[in-house]
């Protein structure tokens, strides 16, 4: 037998190895290897439309929305215009000040100061319906 035919038996012996393995085996896998909804669809929206005026947290709103710093000033913390609603409520987008400084309906709530992104277009509806469908599955990292 040629080197050749045999480093394809040996290929072919490791890659049936391989795969013969159950789907919980792989399971942990292929969840790490799936971007969440946040890494995915709403941390490039908050980096893009966002983050220009809320970088480092000492800016209008006391609010950091780089990716790296976005989870922890949203979730769970009340908003400065109206304290009494969270910037996110994980589980209900209607009740995220985010949400409704994003839509515009901030000032029927008791929030204040203009609908979001200051000084730009609105977010899309398809953006606007990511970070509603983020913060409706939990708002997790």
């Amino acid at each position: 037998m040629s080197v050749k035919s045999n480093l394809t038996i040996m290929s072919l012996l490791l890659l049936a190895g391989c795969s013969g393995g159950s789907e919980e085996a792989t399971a942990p896998v292929e969840e790490m290897a799936t971007p969440s909804l946040f890494a995915e669809k709403v941390a490039p929206t908050l980096q893009a439309q966002c983050a220009t005026c809320h970088l480092t947290g000492q800016e209008q709103g006391n609010i950091s929305l780089v990716p790296a710093k976005a989870i922890e000033s949203l979730v769970g913390v009340p908003s400065q215009e109206a304290p009494d609603i969270l910037r996110v409520k994980a589980g209900d987008p209607d009740a995220s000040y985010l949400v409704m400084k994003i839509e515009g309906t901030h000032l029927d709530h008791g929030g204040n100061g203009v609908r979001m992104p200051f000084g730009a277009a609105p977010l899309t509806d398809q953006q606007i319906a990511d970070i509603r469908q983020w913060i409706a599955e939990g708002a997790k990292p």
